[in-house]
């Protein structure tokens, strides 16, 4: 029992001639009597004071030690008519003692753990929303004991966007770490221009190796025996088909409503876990959305409990709220344990790319194509208003783009120009045979049309779908283009 209450989380200055200070230098506990006498109570007045408010009469001081350290005190008072302390309540006290610092230092650990596990995985994440092309996104991320959580936005080629959430299940650094592996693989491996379910398989063989690495580690080793185990879903919109093909590794599906307010249904066949042991194959599925559509990428913790589906589905149906205001609506709606959990939320809403910032012609199969290529370039850029130096080297991109479509690729041909914050090329052909950057030598007449692309280029690639391949580029505008735009500027076919 305790002599007189004091507020919690309050500090007490012990003064040098008592026992409360003794047992905090020497480490050991005390017996000691009080009473009207006691001659250590006058340098104590608030203790003095507390002792004659409650009548107490014998004190026990424990140490709070652990490996020499030293954690605390631990006062023990009786008080009236009980029975004064005496040394098997003494040997007593050291024990409890003792398993309490045990206990406040495990808590101790495990606080500067999951704060530097916190740490990490804030730091491996994205640090701020990324504008994307067509699609407006926010995010949620709830700390708690689960540091695996990831998503990520990743803009790919043609305007098109890659939506990512992922966790790995467990808590702590190790988990944050696998985290951080897992998305700089999906990131990497995004900008091959490689199918949703193909991306997967190959993460999955990624989460293979890290498995097989961690069960080779030595038998001593703490984590020797720990199972590793993570789920992701991994979904690709594209805003001219309007289109959103979605694959999951032991994730869950998106939750998708539609402008009205309506759930959109999306069955996605659900694939193996990342680190699990079966080897089916990951299979996609393809939905077709409305502008304006929400897609709400969740972790699993987000959508336990009872009709979590439908009060996420419900929250999203508010199309009078920003995405921010939504995902912290969703939130509040959660049981407290979810948020205890730890999770993770991305919200996406659809869009277009504007007609006027787009121009797209059908090229014919002709020797003189690139040259009229050139041409419709030439015009479509000085009418979005952009540098002469940016108009010649786009010529010159699209002429060697266009030609080896013409010589090594098969109709039909397409030329695709996108204007954002960066400038698109695309050459649309019907042969499924990818270029190779080769690096002619001096006297070779030819080979050098993709080197001069790279050099022009600030990325450029390859991506293939069932009616052939399409090479595209990118390049840096030297000034945001959006104040030139041209409304009447639409795409047009030559």
């Amino acid at each position: 029992s305790g002599a007189g209450e004091r507020a919690a989380g309050t500090t007490r200055h012990l003064p040098v001639r008592t026992p409360y200070a003794l047992a905090a230098a020497d480490l050991r506990a005390r017996l000691v009597p009080l009473g009207p006498d006691t001659p250590w109570l006058g340098t104590d007045p608030d203790g003095a004071r507390a002792v004659a408010e409650t009548g107490a009469h014998s004190l026990i001081v424990v140490p709070l030690t652990l490996r020499g350290a030293f954690l605390g005190l631990v006062s023990l008072y009786r008080c009236g008519a009980s029975e004064p302390f005496d040394e098997d309540d003494v040997s007593l006290a050291v024990t409890a003692a003792t398993r309490a610092a045990l206990a406040i230092d495990n808590a101790r650990r495990y606080e500067r753990e999951h704060v530097i596990a916190s740490t990490v995985q804030r730091r491996l994440l994205p640090q701020a929303e990324r504008r994307q092309a067509a699609v407006d996104t926010a995010h949620v991320l709830l700390p708690g004991r689960d540091s695996g959580c990831w998503f990520d936005t990743i803009a790919l080629s043609g305007a098109r966007t890659a939506l990512v959430v992922g966790g790995v299940a467990g808590e702590g650094l190790q988990s944050a770490i696998a985290m951080g592996q897992l998305r700089t693989v999906i990131q990497a491996l995004a900008g091959l221009d490689l199918e949703p379910e193909e991306v997967l398989a190959r993460l999955k063989d990624t989460a293979d190796r890290l498995a097989h690495e961690r069960a080779s580690l030595p038998p001593a080793d703490g984590l020797h025996g720990e199972p590793l185990s993570a789920g992701c879903v991994y979904g690709v919109y594209d805003p001219f088909t309007r289109t959103c093909t979605v694959a999951r590794a032991g994730h869950p599906a998106p939750l998708i409503v539609g402008p009205d307010g309506r759930a959109v249904a999306l069955d996605v066949p659900e694939g193996p876990g990342l680190f699990s042991a079966d080897s089916a194959l990951f299979a996609p599925a393809v939905v077709t959305l409305e502008e304006g559509s929400l897609l709400a990428f969740c972790t699993a913790e987000l959508l336990s409990g009872d009709r979590a589906p439908e009060r996420i589905t419900h929250a999203l149906a508010r199309t009078d709220r920003s995405l921010q205001q939504l995902g912290d609506d969703i939130v509040y709606a959660l049981p407290d344990d979810t948020r205890a959990a730890g999770a993770a939320l991305l919200l996406a809403r659809t869009g277009t790319v504007s007609d006027h910032l787009v121009a797209t012609w059908d090229l014919a199969d002709e020797a003189t194509t690139p040259a009229t290529a050139r041409v419709l370039v030439r015009d479509r850029l000085q009418g979005w208003g952009l540098d002469e130096d940016t108009v010649d080297a786009t010529e010159l991109i699209v002429s060697e783009l266009v030609t080896n479509a013409v010589r090594y690729g098969t109709p039909p041909l397409r030329l695709r120009l996108l204007l954002d914050s960066t400038l698109t090329c695309e050459v649309h052909d019907g042969s499924t045979a990818a270029p190779h950057l080769r690096h002619a030598r001096t006297v070779d007449e030819g080979g050098r049309g993709l080197f001069i692309v790279s050099r022009l280029a600030s990325h450029w690639g390859a991506r293939h779908g069932p009616d052939g391949k399409v090479l595209w580029t990118e390049q840096e505008l030297p000034d945001d283009p959006g104040a030139s735009d041209d409304p009447g500027a639409s795409g047009a076919s030559a």
